[in-house]
């Protein structure tokens, strides 16, 4: 019998695969990821660094099970951080005439909270909204009866 891999299964490797591609280019062609450091983050090429050091660690722990959810949490926290710098790229982009205009950088700015619940959920770290909790399921309704 095959057994099929499940559809949060599929969306961890996904965002594995992601991480750990988005991690490489940071280290192997830091440029791009400079240039839309925002100037108030210290020393921009060491966390430039650190940053595709987090993608790396953190695609790495998706797929171990002991550390899935460590790895979720943490990239979920990553992906918040890291939503200054998609702003100045999309300011940037704007005002640079790099050809990227709303149709790119509106998307990518409202996809962050997606991105934030995807490393959640893949991870396992919730089950919001496919699953009720567990203590939810626990607690019995109230009645009009009882009040």
């Amino acid at each position: 019998m095959t057994s099929r891999p499940d559809v949060r299964t599929i969306a961890r490797i996904v965002l594995a695969l992601v991480f750990l591609g988005a991690g490489l280019l940071h280290l192997i062609v830091p440029g791009p990821f400079l240039r839309i450091t925002p100037h108030w983050v210290p020393d921009p090429q060491t966390v430039v660094r650190l940053t595709g050091l987090a993608e790396l660690l953190g695609a790495t722990g998706l797929m171990i099970p002991r550390l899935r959810r460590a790895a979720g949490w943490a990239l979920a926290l990553y992906a918040v951080c890291v939503f200054p710098a998609n702003i100045k790229h999309a300011m940037d982009g704007l005002t640079s005439g790099t050809g990227l205009g709303w149709a790119y950088h509106g998307p990518r700015l409202l996809f962050q909270p997606v991105i934030v619940w995807w490393c959640l959920w893949a991870s396992t770290a919730i089950d919001w909204p496919f699953r009720r909790p567990q203590a939810a399921a626990r607690v019995a309704p109230i009645s009009m009866e009882r009040i």
